[in-house]
């Protein structure tokens, strides 16, 4: 058990990362289900609402729980929810919607092996950009 402990402590935030990744995800597709398969809506539509929906919940679990930010003062936690949601739409635009797109609407893959192609391909890319840009720890931390 403390060998457990001990790998959960010094590998936590990414062990995090991966818990709260696929519960994004699954906020992600049942989302993306109850918007395509359910209320009718587009393919690419529902995959740009099912990125909202993801994104909303992925900022609060990765902000409290993934890394931990110690941020309290107003410009800097604008600054921060800024740059989270604006690397959420560069992936969001280059995987979770275009590369959906091409691979539904161009070379005709079925929506549903297309959607999980795209989120790991959000999830690996998400985790580089949080990690890099969002929550980067400063010197003085």
């Amino acid at each position: 058990m403390d060998k457990i402990k001990e790998l959960y402590k010094k590998y936590k935030e990414v062990i995090n990362y991966l818990i709260f990744g696929v519960l994004t995800t699954l906020v992600n597709f049942v989302s993306y289900f109850i918007f395509a398969k359910v209320f009718k809506i587009d393919e690419v539509i529902s995959s740009g609402l099912s990125w909202l929906c993801s994104v909303l919940f992925a900022y609060i679990t990765n902000k409290l729980f993934v890394f931990e930010s110690k941020t309290t003062r107003k410009r800097e936690i604008l600054k921060e929810m800024a740059s989270f949601f604006l690397s959420r739409i560069v992936s969001g635009a280059l995987c979770d919607v275009g590369t959906f797109a091409i691979m539904v609407k161009v070379l005709n893959i079925n929506d549903v092996v297309a959607k999980l192609v795209t989120q790991v391909m959000v999830v690996i890319l998400n985790y580089l950009l949080s990690k890099l840009i969002v929550f980067r720890k400063s010197k003085r931390d």
